[in-house]
């Protein structure tokens, strides 16, 4: 498999680790939106959401749980933003599911253009 978040969980391509248990893996995003913007991996290969199954789910669920311990290692004390884009339309560009998790500063609110 190609995939290079495979890679840094396999320790084939250095990351700076925040967090690690036997189901995921979060390290420091290399272009960071803010003073804490965090990448939280499965261990197992999903490609994205939507190839989220009953027999895979419990690695999200144990992301979901890590999520708030993940956050304050990563400097965001006073609130944080959980991200995941799904599909090539949505901005995917590495197809091994991932949440970022931002903050550690006030984050902008986000308004959709109108049509």
């Amino acid at each position: 498999m190609d995939c290079i978040f495979c890679k840094i969980i396999a320790g084939e391509i250095p990351s700076a680790k925040i967090f690690e248990n036997e189901w995921i893996y979060a390290f420091k995003d290399i272009n960071p939106e803010a003073p804490c913007h965090i990448l939280v991996i499965p261990k197992k290969h999903i490609a994205s959401m939507d190839e989220i199954t009953e027999e895979n789910s419990v690695y999200v669920s144990k992301i979901f749980e890590s999520i708030p311990e993940i956050a304050k290692l990563g400097g965001a004390e006073n609130g944080y933003r959980v991200i995941s884009n799904c599909g090539k339309d949505a901005g995917q560009t590495v197809f091994h599911l991932h949440f970022h998790v931002i903050g550690g500063t006030e984050l902008p609110i986000h308004v959709f253009p109108e049509k």
